[in-house]
């Protein structure tokens, strides 16, 4: 099994300090992700709640790679308030030292999920804009 830590920053600046102190230590860059609301979220039709359908993507996503239902809905309401989410997938070893990363940049919230890699497609942003 896959482990990930799953940080929750207050901006994208303090999100993009973080992807960069992890590539100073050598984390695998192909193995950290950036995570915002998009900023423009087009309708998908007359009947379209993008924003909706947005948040509750995430909130499955979190749940099918380890997250409880209170972390997801944590992370999707820290997501909704203009937070950033950085999803860093390793081992043990490389998971631990990315959660003592993001403690340090002061992270909102920083859990240790285990499960499969996540699959955020679309969603995601490497990295993500000022």
């Amino acid at each position: 099994m896959l482990k990930t830590a799953v940080g929750l920053f207050e901006t994208p600046g303090a999100a993009n300090r973080v992807v960069h102190d992890l590539d100073l230590s050598a984390f695998p860059r192909n193995e950290i992700s950036i995570l915002g609301e998009p900023r423009d979220m087009a309708a998908t039709g007359v009947m379209g709640t993008p924003r909706t359908d947005f948040e509750v993507g995430l909130n499955r996503e979190l749940k099918t790679f380890g997250a409880t239902e209170r972390e997801a809905n944590a992370y999707v309401q820290g997501v909704r308030r203009g937070g950033v989410i950085v999803l860093a997938t390793g081992s043990n070893e490389e998971v631990d030292n990315a959660a003592q990363v993001m403690n340090r940049h002061g992270a909102i919230e920083v859990e240790e999920l285990i499960g499969r890699e996540p699959s955020t497609g679309g969603m995601m942003t490497r990295p993500y804009p000022p």
